[in-house]
């Protein structure tokens, strides 16, 4: 019997399309777009995170859950599918909403005990794990040149957020642990490739980060504005696309080599902090610019030469 969302061909492995996406061959190239593109949409959910800071962090995961649940929920109804139908890959759909919720869950509360530099670098710590993880459960073979071009690019991160270091336990060990979560939610969702379509892995992390924050929610409910009310909605569709692009990217290209480019958010980040509210890059920040750049134009150079065209 055919899996949800997988279209049989007459030679070759089946392939797994999301409309006219086709997403078990090595595409590197088109993952590395969709990494970026996912970064252009977690900048803007994080731009509104920041203008809707009275709204209770709860509230906001909630808001966001809640929609990217609706509209994955709606793609299985056009598609006529039913996404809690319980298959061989459910416990890993599961697991990555697990995963995935951890990682949110764990770097807000990095994100409210520490300054938001040491939480975001903390949390840039994910591409170190995924190289670990990776050839560990997903036998993808570690180029010799990864670690170091990840090292360039964590130091380019450090000189353009400046983070102080003033850690302290907890928060730091959520911080992380939250780029572990985050690691291992990508390993997951690489290893779902051609088995589950991207949506549908979507629609779990949604499932279960809804499930988990309506207690709080219930308990701790706090009246929000309309304009705010507006904005967090735009999160959830906005996180909604990032999600879905970045789930489609790890589905496209090893995870070992496009990790990196999850680096290209803070990047993101600094030019809408630039347009936004006028915050003026300095001299560290430009060569940290000029060093993920340069690291993630050597490093896709690299990608397309070791990975084969597919057929």
């Amino acid at each position: 019997m055919r899996q949800p969302g997988t279209t049989p061909t007459t030679s070759g492995p089946r392939q797994t399309r999301v409309g006219h996406w086709p997403v078990t061959g090595d595409h590197p190239t088109r993952a590395i777009l969709l990494i970026l593109l996912s970064g252009v949409c977690f900048s803007f959910v994080g731009m509104i995170v920041r203008l809707t800071d009275g709204v209770p962090v709860y509230e906001k995961v909630f808001l966001r859950s809640i929609v990217s649940l609706a509209i994955t929920g709606a793609i299985a109804f056009r598609s006529r599918e039913n996404p809690f139908h319980w298959d061989a890959q459910t416990r890993l759909l599961i697991l990555r909403g697990i995963f995935g919720t951890m990682a949110m869950t764990l770097y807000f509360y990095a994100i409210a005990n520490l300054t938001l530099a040491d939480a975001t670098i903390l949390n840039k710590l994910s591409p170190f794990f995924v190289i670990l993880l990776a050839p560990l459960f997903l036998k993808e073979r570690l180029s010799r040149y990864v670690v170091p071009a990840l090292a360039v690019a964590f130091i380019g991160a450090v000189l353009v957020i400046k983070p102080q270091l003033d850690f302290s336990a907890l928060p730091a060990l959520g911080g992380l642990f939250s780029a572990l979560a985050s690691a291992s939610a990508y390993t997951v969702v690489r290893y779902l490739r051609g088995k589950e379509a991207p949506y549908k892995i979507v629609f779990y992390f949604a499932l279960v980060s809804t499930v988990v924050m309506i207690p709080p929610v219930i308990v701790n409910f706090v009246p929000v504005s309309r304009g705010d009310l507006l904005a967090l909605l735009a999160t959830g569709v906005l996180a909604t696309v990032g999600q879905l692009c970045l789930t489609f990217a790890y589905h496209q290209a090893p995870v070992t080599k496009i990790s990196i480019y999850n680096y290209a958010h803070v990047l993101f980040a600094l030019l809408i902090g630039l347009v936004i509210w006028g915050e003026l890059p300095d001299r560290l920040a430009l060569v940290g610019t000029a060093l993920i750049v340069g690291v993630a134009v050597y490093n896709h150079r690299r990608v397309v030469r070791e990975i084969p065209p597919p057929a």
